[in-house]
Order: C-alpha cells, then sequence, then structure tokens
C-alpha cells in the first residue's frame, strides 16, 4: 500500500552526539528551494524527477561543454592529511595520460565522464546550499592548473557532508584519505 507524500515523513538517526535528520527521498533543497534528489545504488544521476512537482536536475551552466577527451588538462594536486602534516604533491595530464600522480589513468577517467556529463568537478558548492554537518576529517586538497583548457584552482576539505561529496567526486585525484595521525 503506497503513502501519500503527506503521510511520509523525514526519518531521524541517532549517533552518539550527533543527531541527522534525513529528507524522505535522501535529497537537499538547493539555495533556490528546488530538491536535489540523492541518486539510487548503482544509479549515476537520476534521469527524471524524485519529487513529483520538482524539476529535475540540469548540468551547471557554467559547467564546460564535453569535449569527449581531456585535451588541455595539465594539474598539480597537493592533499594535505591535516593542517599540520606535510603535503604530498602530484601532476597529472590526460591526453596522453601522464604525471606523478599514482592511478593516472584512473583519475583521467573520472575527469573524462564529468565532461562528459556537462559537469564542473571543480566547482565550488553554491552559496545558499544546505549541507548537513557530519565532519568528515581534516583533509584538505588543492587543485591547480587547466583541464579541458579551463582554468583550474580549487581547494577541497571534508568539513561538512557537501564537502565530502566534492572530495569523493574527485577521490581518484586524491587517493584514499590520508590518516591524520
Amino acid at each position: 500500500m503506497r503513502q501519500s507524500p503527506s503521510r511520509l515523513r523525514p526519518a531521524t538517526l541517532a549517533i552518539p552526539g550527533i543527531v541527522v535528520a534525513a529528507l524522505a527521498l535522501g535529497g537537499c533543497k538547493n539555495g533556490d528551494g528546488s530538491a536535489t534528489a540523492a541518486p539510487s545504488k548503482g544509479s549515476e544521476t537520476p534521469t527524471a524527477s524524485a519529487v513529483p512537482g520538482t524539476p529535475a536536475p540540469t548540468a551547471s551552466p557554467t559547467a564546460p561543454a564535453p569535449t569527449g577527451s581531456a585535451a588541455g588538462t595539465r594539474l598539480t594536486v597537493t592533499v594535505r592529511a591535516s593542517e599540520t602534516s606535510a603535503p604530498k604533491t602530484w601532476t597529472l595530464t590526460c591526453d596522453p595520460v601522464g604525471g606523478t600522480l599514482p592511478k593516472a589513468d584512473q583519475a583521467c577517467a573520472a575527469l573524462a565522464a564529468a565532461a562528459a556529463k556537462g559537469q564542473d568537478p571543480f566547482a565550488p558548492t553554491p552559496k545558499g546550499q544546505m549541507c548537513t554537518q557530519i565532519y568528515g576529517g581534516p583533509q584538505t586538497a588543492t587543485v591547480t592548473g587547466t583541464w579541458n583548457g579551463k582554468k583550474v584552482d580549487a581547494t577541497f576539505n571534508r568539513k561538512n557532508g557537501c564537502e565530502i561529496k566534492r572530495w569523493g567526486n574527485l577521490v581518484a585525484l586524491f587517493g584514499p584519505v590520508p590518516s591524520a595521525r
């Protein structure tokens, strides 16, 4: 039996010291009031709106046009396990794949996939975006250079749910989360 939307309530999960409210469909409200639905397991991006009456998510108007290749990609990636730890720095080039980044082929594939979807993986979290207040750790990263011919100067951290997601989208650039010990 289906429940009517008016009877659906957000689920609440209590974690020692933290209470996290999960929205009915796992999505969040954007700064403009529209909903962003979380993709279901095994799904890359939703193809239609998960909430009746809400428009389906679209690519950012500032995202680069898909190019099908990573031509013009030359990046420097610096990752820190914590504010006081020594940085690890790698370089990455795509088409052809090269540089000092371990698993550079996976990183170039992740960047090419973002371009094919019309997404900018280096875009900051939009102002006004609601983010879960879950701390993911003290790790930080900076990425500078060019991606598909577009200038990149981006910073990443793990201070809330939105930033953890941004980090996860480019985990191939950062490698496993470094220990802050």
